[in-house]
């Protein structure tokens, strides 16, 4: 599959006009079924893009956002995805949204994620927008080299929803969709920024396993083009 490399001069720049495609593209999705979905991610990155996403005027109250993956750590823990669109996407025009979150207060990640599961099915797929990101080790989502799950995770026969991720260097342990509950989503967008991860991209789209850089099988595997926002 390929990819197509939509490239601004910043971040902010980028910000704005990834709002723009993701409005654009819910509101198409809200005007044909009622309804819409979207799947973010975590990290640094998407701040900025977060915060000019809750200024777009969109029928927020028809929207359910949930997370590609998190932590499994309590909603008010500043490594927290959750926490993250809190603060910067269910503010001003978004805070009437849906939201799900992968976290649930339970004793393990196993459990969490079977709750996850159940909660988001009521979501739907496919998602109508779903944003990735990229780590320099090629991981995306909680897909990391080497993790636990990975090989469960990556194959598309694995029925959609929540599994558990372990990995050195992935910090907490993991709570992430499948690829197969993501690889199909109307509008799959793959953030980044930075010149070094248009390296790492670069090395992606080379020949290569895809256990090695799992945003490999994103970039192969996509159900349709994958969208690729990059700024340094």
């Amino acid at each position: 599959m390929t990819a197509n490399m939509n490239a601004f001069a910043n971040g902010a720049e980028l910000a704005g006009k990834l709002a723009d495609k993701v409005a654009e593209t819910l509101s198409a999705a809200i005007a044909a079924r009622g309804s819409a979905s979207i799947a973010v991610s975590g990290g640094s990155t998407p701040k900025a893009f977060f915060q000019a996403l809750s200024s777009r005027s969109i029928d927020w109250g028809k929207m359910t956002i949930t997370l590609v993956d998190e932590r499994f750590v309590p909603a008010d823990n500043p490594r927290s995805n959750h926490l993250l669109v809190q603060e910067n996407l269910l503010k001003d025009k978004a805070a009437s949204a849906q939201f799900f979150p992968l976290y649930q207060a339970v004793a393990s990640v196993e459990e969490a994620a079977i709750i996850a599961t159940e909660k988001t099915k009521s979501i739907g797929f496919p998602f109508d927008v779903a944003i990735l990101g990229m780590g320099n080790d090629g991981h995306t989502a909680s897909f990391f080299p080497g993790g636990s799950n990975l090989a469960t995770a990556l194959d598309p026969k694995t029925p959609r929803g929540i599994i558990t991720m372990e990995a050195e260097g992935a910090g907490e342990p993991r709570l992430t969709f499948t690829f197969s509950s993501l690889q199909d989503a109307r509008l799959l967008v793959l953030h980044i920024e930075g010149e070094g991860k248009k390296e790492v991209l670069a090395k992606a789209e080379a020949p290569g396993d895809e256990t090695e850089m799992p945003i490999r099988a994103v970039l192969r595997r996509a159900a349709s083009p994958v969208e690729i926002y990059w700024a340094p």
